[in-house]
């Protein structure tokens, strides 16, 4: 003896038109999703790094051979509002003084929060800048300096401001 099961009839069918309304209804979630990354994604773009990628790549190893020969290390540091960097001599260890030094705080991701902090020296050696209250989360500080002998020196560095 065998039992069969049948579905019970509700007396709705499944037309051509439910599964069509089904597929557009879905193709049209997934577009919305798409559209909308994509006006984010253009939205937050920071930008171009270089506007000519060839001539910038020419005088990538020359600049980069006389960064590392000032043999500069950057440790950075943050204390309420204020962001400090001791930039020393890897070689003496001592703090170096710059001609000039700058660049962009901001978050990776937007431009929104960027800002370019106004750097003092102190009496320790150390450059000092009142940045604000950063929001927690990651930063990157664009750094920008010029060696006394006229060098530049760029150095990408990553700050993490904690959640209090």
């Amino acid at each position: 003896m065998t039992m069969t099961h049948e579905a019970p009839d509700t007396g709705k069918k499944l037309t051509g038109w439910h599964v069509l309304a089904i597929a557009v209804g879905a193709f049209s979630i997934i577009i919305g999703v798409n559209v909308f990354m994509a006006v984010k994604a253009v939205g937050t773009f920071p930008g171009l790094e270089t506007k000519n990628s060839y001539v910038a790549s020419q005088k990538f190893d020359g600049d980069r051979a006389a960064q590392e020969a000032l043999g500069w290390d950057v440790v950075p540091t943050m204390t309420g509002e204020t962001l400090m960097l001791m930039i020393t001599d890897e070689v003496t260890g001592l703090p170096v003084r710059v001609k000039e030094i700058g660049g962009v705080l901001g978050r990776a991701t937007h431009v929104a929060d960027d800002q370019e902090p106004f750097f003092t020296r102190t009496m320790s050696g150390a450059y000092t800048a009142d940045v604000g209250d950063l929001d927690f989360g990651k930063w990157e500080l664009r750094l920008e300096a010029v060696a006394e002998d006229g060098t530049p020196f760029r150095q990408l560095i990553e700050l993490y401001v904690p959640k209090y």
